[in-house]
């Protein structure tokens, strides 16, 4: 009998979710091992997988590992138990952490060659030796703690990403030794620069070894080792919360002294140390590591050092929109005048800034409506919010406290917020609030006027710089009076009984991106061409995968860009015939989510249905998120987003990765000419922010070449 998708059993049919991230993280690293990266950029993406792998074992596996201490066998999408996945977890994860010793072996001798150095003790010269002493008794010295470990004194606490030095150490005179643990500040840099034009580093751990003696004048060492701990950074809020900001606070104190979930000790550590610090710790053999290499590879990118801008990308200065210069800088005006996106990070996010601070400074504007999930330490949309409520608008932040590892930041806004006179809220206790959108109600020729920024991306002035993501703005009376009801819905719980045009999450995403692919799977029966394009960073929910395979099984075309997690299998015969996903992995992170349905016509085409959101097609975002997705209509955006975002996406060969049924990933191999999608958008000024410099005929819709998103 013929597999189906219906027939197909969970293994045969998804993808592990946790498998599938760690993937993409291999992807990342496989960047670090890429020679069209300069030098330098190459060490950053090492350092992202590092830091990625660190959050996925304090996140995932924290949760994967409080169900298995529950007793709670609740089994994947593709059939494994907790116990199940965390083995596999830890098989590939080790594979990885080997790949990441690997490259950066590789990697220092690349930057030995270039002049870089990063020091062992026995390379640095008296001269330096000298030096370093100086610095270290000034700088290293007054914060280094010992801590002797013995029966009146315990083994103290270490905090999360703690990473310690171990010494035994014997008195010049006494027989017996004894263990002494050294945390290494946070405070300080990992990587110490040492003076001259050479570019020459020592890490803290070596700088530390080279004058132990300063520490312990009358000991001699008799062993030493290193060792780092991941702790559990899940947070666990109460259910019936009085006052949210104080349950999360207590959270985040918790959050600190977190269960250990990872061990990482280094290879050459005495059999005796490795035995007290595994029994301390009071971890499970699978979750004690052995690193043969440095520990702590997020630390790399300090090495990273401006004076060689030959060994780095060339600086990028985004672009401002042409469409709002015309109308000297009035964003309102613009808006007015047509509907835009910005496109991230090729244009400028000080549109964002502008839109918000014009309504600060403008008479005019009366209220001003803002959701926060990430803003950052350094946000000039918070300090715009505050101007405009100092300047006695109504303003309303809808600070979302469940961002992770941002928590404190938006705990430390929403106070600045409150204290400046805007009226804060936190939204839901069961639903993180995801969407991204901005309200501005301004009067007109007495009546009131509103704009709104929908965006796919955080209002966050750093990662708007890296990540890829789109900023619509518009006055259609239809999209801002929706945006009014989303608002409603987070502030007073009003549920909206129907939208206009958008989509919400957790009342109608899911049914409508239902209905779509739908529709494409009746136009294959009537003939007509189906086909649907989506973008996203992560695919996991089974509703909709198993949507798609039905589609695929009647003939609808699906082109799927996935950034990181993806649980559907393409390629499959009799399943997913039809569909083909590719994941892009460059300079920039991909972040925009945008959904193309041909609507009866193949893509691209001028007719298609296109909407832009916040939402990944997960479980998370459908059901247990506030999200919005938002339809593009205006024909110039229209085709900025079909004909030239999705068409350079699809057609990119340099930065690509297509997986296969299999669940590998390969990367693209380039035939004929190469094209990334990064670069192109670098060099080209998106359609619908050109303003009058848009010719009458664009280009866009040439780039799209059907076979560059089939190819094996």
């Amino acid at each position: 009998m013929k597999q189906t998708w219906k027939t197909a059993s969970p293994k045969k049919k998804y993808i592990n979710r946790e498998l599938s991230w760690l993937r993409f993280n291999m992807r990342v690293l496989e960047e670090a091992g890429n020679p069209r990266h300069p030098l330098l950029d190459r060490v950053n993406f090492l350092s992202i997988s590092g830091s990625n792998l660190d959050e996925f074992y304090m996140v995932r596996v924290a949760g994967l590992k409080g169900q298995v201490a529950s007793g709670l066998n609740v089994v994947s999408n593709d059939g494994l138990t907790p116990a199940q996945q965390l083995s596999k977890i830890n098989a590939l994860a080790d594979k990885l952490m080997a790949g990441q010793q690997a490259c950066w072996r590789k990697l220092l001798k690349e930057m030995k060659k270039e002049g870089l150095r990063v020091l062992e003790p026995g390379q640095v010269t008296l001269k330096e030796k000298d030096w370093l002493e100086n610095f270290f008794l000034e700088e290293i010295f007054p914060v280094l703690t010992p801590l002797a470990v013995d029966p009146a004194h315990p083994f103290p606490f270490i905090p999360n990403l703690g990473f310690c030095l171990i010494l035994s150490l014997k008195p010049k005179r006494a027989k017996a030794a004894m263990a002494v643990l050294l945390p290494i500040p946070h405070q300080v840099q990992r990587f110490i620069r040492l003076p001259g034009k050479k570019i020459r580093f020592i890490s803290l751990e070596n700088l530390i070894h080279l004058f132990l003696d300063r520490l312990f004048p009358a000991y001699r060492f008799v062993g030493h080792g290193m060792f780092r701990v991941i702790r559990d950074s899940d947070l666990e809020i109460e259910e019936e919360a009085q006052d949210l900001v104080r349950v999360f606070e207590s959270a985040l104190k918790r959050r600190r002294r977190g269960n250990v979930i990872r061990l990482k000790l280094n290879a050459g550590m005495p059999e005796d140390l490795k035995r007290m610090v595994i029994k301390e710790f009071n971890v499970d053999p699978e979750s004690v590591v052995e690193v043969d290499g440095i520990l702590g590879v997020n630390d790399v990118s300090q090495l990273i050092v401006s004076d060689r801008p030959d060994l780095l990308y060339k600086p990028y200065t985004p672009r401002y929109p042409e469409r709002i210069k015309e109308f000297g800088g009035d964003i309102f005006a613009a808006i007015r005048a047509k509907d835009f996106i910005v496109h991230h990070p090729y244009e400028s996010f000080d549109v964002v800034h502008k839109f918000l601070s014009q309504a600060a400074a403008d008479p005019d504007v009366v209220a001003i409506k803002q959701t926060l999930y990430r803003a950052g330490s350094q946000s000039a949309v918070i300090r715009a919010l505050i101007e405009a409520a100092e300047a006695g608008k109504s303003v309303t932040a809808q600070v979302e406290l469940r961002a992770r590892f941002e928590e404190e930041q938006n705990i430390k806004w929403a106070r600045d917020l409150e204290r400046a006179g805007v009226q804060v809220v936190y939204g839901f206790m069961d639903l993180k609030t995801h969407a991204k959108v901005s309200m501005i109600i301004r009067r007109e020729k007495d009546k009131l006027v509103s704009y709104v920024h929908f965006g796919t991306g955080n209002y966050h002035p750093v990662k708007a710089k890296i990540y890829t993501d789109f900023s619509f703005f518009t006055d259609d009376p239809a999209l801002t009076r929706d945006a009014a009801h989303v608002f409603n819905y987070l502030t007073g719980y009003v549920t909206p009984e129907k939208f206009e045009k958008i989509s919400m999450s957790p009342h109608g995403i899911e049914a409508r991106l239902t209905e779509l692919i739908d529709n494409e799977i009746e136009n294959v029966k009537n003939g007509k061409p189906g086909a649907f394009w989506a973008k996203m960073n992560s695919l996991a929910d089974r509703k909709i995968i198993d949507k798609m395979y039905q589609a695929s099984c009647a003939g609808v075309q699906i082109d799927l860009i996935v950034r990181g997690i993806c649980c559907l299998r393409p390629g499959i015969p009799g399943m997913s015939d039809n569909i083909r996903v590719k994941s892009i992995v460059g300079r920039f992170l991909e972040h925009a989510r945008v959904f193309c349905f041909g609507n009866g016509h193949s893509l691209p085409n001028k007719k298609a249905l296109v909407f832009i959101s916040s939402a990944d097609w997960m479980a998370r975002n459908f059901r247990h998120r506030v999200e919005v997705m938002v339809p593009i209509e205006n024909p110039t955006v229209h085709e900025q987003v079909v004909g030239q975002v999705m068409a350079a996406n699809l057609n990119d060969n340099l930065q690509s990765w297509l997986l296969q049924g299999d669940e590998s990933y390969r990367r693209m191999k380039v035939e004929g000419e190469a094209f990334s999608a990064h670069q192109y958008f670098m060099t080209n000024p998106s359609l619908s922010g050109r303003g009058a410099a848009l010719k009458k005929k664009a280009p866009a819709r040439e780039l799209y070449r059907a076979p560059a998103a089939k190819k094996d």
